[in-house]
């Protein structure tokens, strides 16, 4: 990974991109939904013609694999066409019109009109471990732009180079396109970043990081003297518990996809699986730590996380009760980190609350054995907010799923079954985030179309003359899009 030396958004640098930001919002949000679709769609097949360029800067900067980030460029550059192709109808509006009726049973009721609307300039914290489908043009970017607010993107230090180009490349296909100028700008640095959210022309903002980086962020959101939204995917452990019967079933095939899921991309997902619960006589010891062994050690993003990662494997390691089953301290090399797979049991892991539940981001996973399903149960509630909890089960083992999901439910924002967590489809459906910690408003996702939603909010105009409505609440319909028309009885 080369070092670069990038000096930090000056704070008079900073002023220009929020003030710019702040005057694009009026014009920019007023755009139709379908001018605001061909801007996405510029942005998307301007990345595209610019992978070769791209590509070579993520890999000098991220250590990770030209195969991998090709693919997330393409992921970022789907999404991307995604919210146009959702945006483009004008149903994210959500335009309602209740017609004025004299006689209404609780007295006359006037003409109302109701849509979303923008929320204005958003404030995207960039994340390290997707160089590009998390970070300059990822999801929360993709998001904001979709709902019609300017972007004020500030960059990860992990890779600046690539933000500063990427930034670039988005701002002139957004500029070329006919958004205005300050749709979008990058700013880098972590005192400019907190400068930003305290900035009262910033009117949300959103995160993927850590909890403690995440929850900082949050208060600062929050203690402002107009408080406002702050949308964190914070941290996760994403348990998944294993039923007998799915042991019996198919055990040498569970015992390689946990490995596959929480090794792969060297830990560094927000969905890995950080724990493995088995029945206590599973059996499945020798395989799981044969694919552990076989996975070879990868360098990590950077040294920062590297060292945290060791940090946190020293603190899980030494808590009494709980074995080492494969990855040895020696296996920790300076360049990378190899799979640590550890074991202990239910009432070590209830008894060390602190050290085990907490999310260790790398290549780390235990495996939990429980004797009873009432065990099980008490592991389930010991939970805090997840991104994902997963069940793997059988026909036969109904009963163990029907005690564990209520539980599960309650502290995860996706449910799976007989699947693994890593891999989050960019869909109208998915949910990608939960009760805290793993975000800081479950009601919300950061992946998928639903995540638009965090950027609007509803005004409703009460009596309004025809020509003072926005064009999305005019009866001609100038924009074309879904009006649902309640009309008196």
């Amino acid at each position: 990974m080369t070092a670069t030396q990038i000096p930090d958004t000056t704070r008079a640098e900073l002023d220009a991109a929020l003030q710019r930001s702040a005057e694009a919002a009026e014009p920019f949000g007023e755009q139709a939904p379908a001018e605001r679709a061909r801007q996405l769609r510029a942005v998307a097949d301007a990345l595209d013609a610019a992978a070769g360029e791209l590509i070579p800067l993520a890999i000098d900067e991220s250590h990770l694999s030209e195969g991998r980030l090709t693919g997330e460029l393409k992921r970022t550059t789907y999404q991307l066409r995604l919210f146009a192709e959702t945006v483009e109808p004008g149903e994210h509006l959500r335009v309602t019109f209740d017609r004025a009726d004299p006689d209404f049973a609780l007295g006359p009721k006037p003409d109302l009109r109701r849509m979303l609307l923008p929320v204005g300039p958003v404030l995207v914290f960039a994340a390290s471990n997707f160089p590009f489908a998390f970070s300059v043009a990822g999801g929360d970017t993709a998001a904001a732009l979709a709902s019609g607010c300017p972007v004020v993107l500030k960059g990860h230090p992990g890779h600046p180079e690539l933000s500063l180009r990427t930034g670039e490349i988005v701002a002139e296909a957004l500029r070329s396109a006919g958004a205005p100028e300050g749709t979008f700008s990058v700013v880098l640095g972590f005192d400019i970043g907190t400068e930003a959210l305290r900035d009262e022309r910033i009117k949300a903002a959103a995160f993927t990081g850590s909890v403690p980086a995440g929850r900082a962020l949050f208060d600062i959101a929050n203690a402002r003297p107009k408080p406002i939204p702050f949308f964190g995917e914070l941290g996760s452990l994403n348990p998944v518990f294993v039923a007998p019967g799915a042991v019996g079933a198919r055990g040498a095939d569970i015992a390689q996809g946990y490995v596959t899921s929480y090794s792969g991309n060297a830990g560094q997902l927000c969905t890995k699986p950080g724990l493995l619960f088995l029945p206590a006589d599973h059996g499945l010891e020798d395989a799981l730590v044969s694919a552990s062994a076989a996975v070879s050690a990868h360098p990590m993003l950077n040294d920062r996380l590297h060292e945290g990662y060791c940090g946190r494997r020293a603190v899980v390691t030494d808590v009494p009760g709980v074995r080492l089953l494969a990855g040895g301290a020696n296996e920790l090399a300076e360049d990378g980190a190899a799979p640590t797979l550890l074991a202990t049991d239910v009432d070590t892991l209830l008894n060390n609350r602190e050290a085990l539940l907490e999310e260790v981001f790398g290549p780390l996973s235990i495996v939990v054995t429980y004797s009873s399903e009432d065990e099980a149960r008490r592991a389930a509630e010991a939970f805090e907010g997840n991104l994902t909890a997963t069940v793997h089960a059988e026909d036969a083992d109904t009963d163990f799923v029907a005690t564990l999901l209520p539980r599960l439910r309650e502290r995860a924002g996706r449910l799976l079954f007989n699947g693994w967590p890593t891999g989050v489809a960019v869909s109208p459906a998915m949910q990608h985030g939960g009760p805290y910690p793993a975000a800081t408003d479950a009601r919300f996702t950061s992946v998928g179309t639903a995540a638009i939603d965090r950027f609007l909010r509803p005004v409703t105009y009460q009596n309004v003359p025809a020509a003072l409505l926005p064009a999305a609440l005019q009866d001609e319909n100038p924009w074309d899009v879904p009006q649902s028309v309640h009309t008196p009885h």
